[in-house]
């Protein structure tokens, strides 16, 4: 067999693994909802093999729940999930803010955050909301990028999937979020700004818990 026929399958599950991973994350693909191996297949237009694959590992990463003879459950978000990822994100967020204030470097980095703000307030809600939560994301990792300790950068890096999708979810469900959320980002590049820790923290943990509290809503 040669190396191209071989790639091919692979090719396959990898692009099975990302289009359904993607409409997971940006919520197309709402938790609760069952998923065919079937009808996923024959929207890629490939064998259910590679299909089969991209479920495996989807389950791994505890995003769907397999079902044989049924097909693929996409695992809602559980009330534990945005309470852990909460807390994490509040301490994690937090101490990056009180380091670049401690280094002098803050003002930067709210620049930095206030240019990422302007390109999320140019976005077309709720059209583009996938766009939109990856600006939110990416606005908060500028800020504990910046604090420079490479196992808290990993570790909130391995946050993306989870912060992604509760952002989507959220905003599908509390479009008024859309708003408040660059209100409250321009309040958080504003303390930061200023230096203001504790005031930087207050306002992270109303922000935070705001968008996320929308998942809990009934």
């Amino acid at each position: 067999m040669s190396t191209s026929a071989r790639s091919q399958p692979k090719a396959a599950g990898e692009r099975a693994y990302h289009w359904v991973k993607d409409r997971i994350l940006d919520g197309r693909f709402e938790g609760g909802q069952l998923l065919s191996e079937g009808e996923i297949a024959t929207a890629l237009e490939i064998s259910r093999t590679p299909v089969r694959e991209a479920f495996l590992r989807l389950e791994v990463e505890g995003l769907l729940k397999l079902y044989p003879k049924r097909g693929a459950l996409v695992v809602p978000v559980s009330a534990n999930e945005v309470g852990e990822v909460t807390q994490a994100r509040i301490l994690v967020e937090s101490h990056a803010a009180e380091t670049v204030i401690g280094r002098g470097e803050h003002t930067e980095v709210a620049d930095r955050m206030a240019a990422l703000l302007t390109e999320q307030r140019a976005v077309e809600v709720p059209r583009d909301t996938a766009r939109f939560s990856v600006l939110d994301r990416r606005f908060h990792a500028t800020l504990v990028e910046a604090a420079g300790n490479s196992l808290l950068t990993q570790f909130y890096s391995g946050l993306h999937d989870r912060q992604l999708r509760m952002a989507n979810s959220a905003l599908h469900r509390s479009p008024g979020r859309y708003s408040a959320i660059l209100d409250e980002h321009e309040g958080l590049c504003g303390l930061l700004r200023a230096g203001d820790g504790n005031g930087f923290r207050t306002a992270l943990v109303s922000h935070i818990t705001g968008t996320h509290g929308a998942l809990l809503d009934s």
